[in-house]
């Protein structure tokens, strides 16, 4: 999901516009209908990265090696490769937007703010635990030590 998505772009612009035409009082609403939208967009594409990585498992374990490993050998699997981190960050970043969003007519500066402490939270805790190859130590699984 690229965050200059033109199909969502368009959504958000047919949502803002009748927004204008019926008043706030169907916000909450439109809001609701576009998040939807979101949502959807976003299980496609985890669906679709889903499908993907459990093909490239599949291939490695046919292969006899382990997907996404950083290391220098097969056996040395360090967690998640550079495309899946950089995913996860982008599509959080896209979310936050329309969450932003809502934490400000919902609950003004307060909102936003508890909005980007839950979002920087999430990415905190993906990247600790992206880097739980760290704490184990660098040596390769089975080298004995």
């Amino acid at each position: 999901m690229d965050a200059r998505d033109p199909d969502l772009k368009k959504e958000l612009d047919a949502a803002l516009q009748t927004r204008k035409e019926l008043g706030a009082e169907y916000e909450s609403e439109l809001v609701d209908s576009f998040m939807e939208k979101v949502e959807q967009r976003f299980n496609d594409t985890a669906d679709r990265q889903v499908r993907r990585q459990l093909a490239e498992q599949q291939m490695a374990t046919a292969r006899g090696t382990r997907p996404y490993s950083t290391g220098t050998g097969p056996d040395q699997a360090h967690g998640l490769g550079v495309g899946e981190r950089f995913a996860f960050v982008g599509v959080s970043l896209v979310l936050a937007i329309p969450l932003s969003a809502i934490g400000v007519v919902n609950a003004g500066l307060s909102g936003l703010l508890i909005t980007w402490a839950g979002i920087f939270g999430v990415n905190a805790v993906h990247a600790a635990g992206a880097l739980s190859w760290l704490r184990r130590g660098r040596k390769p699984e089975g080298s004995g030590d």
